[in-house]
């Protein structure tokens, strides 16, 4: 079992920045595909930003489309943890991101959440206009 523990929201004004961290546990995560999803209020959980693991420590990443050029996933297989800094945030980027893992195979980028096996509970972002 892994448990994702999301952390690094908050309120911030349109152009700000955030970064989100995605502490695991219960087992390493160097070998899971990683994703970041968020919901906003009334809408459908939706992809933002996957990463593959790899063995040759090339990753590979996938974004959504309108968060493509200001949203950067990386990770830090050695702090079992996932980032996604969050650059020129804009009012439409408000919602619960949520922290994702699969154990996938090597190099794949996951970007269907009903892929995932395991996720994280949530962390707010809000930006105001």
């Amino acid at each position: 079992q892994v448990q994702l523990v999301e952390s690094g929201g908050g309120l911030v004004q349109a152009g700000g920045s955030l970064r989100l961290s995605c502490a695991a546990s219960g087992r390493p995560i160097n070998n899971y595909a990683m994703g970041w999803f968020r919901q906003a209020p009334g809408k459908e959980r939706e992809f933002v930003a996957a990463i593959s693991w790899s063995a040759s420590s090339t990753y590979y990443t996938r974004y959504k489309y309108s968060v493509k050029g200001r949203f950067t996933i990386s990770r830090d297989n050695a702090k079992n943890t996932v980032y996604l800094q969050m650059n020129s945030l804009k009012p439409e980027d408000t919602a619960v991101y949520y922290c994702a893992a699969d154990p996938a195979a090597d190099k794949v980028v996951v970007t269907t959440r009903y892929e995932y096996d395991y996720w994280g509970q949530g962390t707010q972002v809000t930006v105001s206009s």
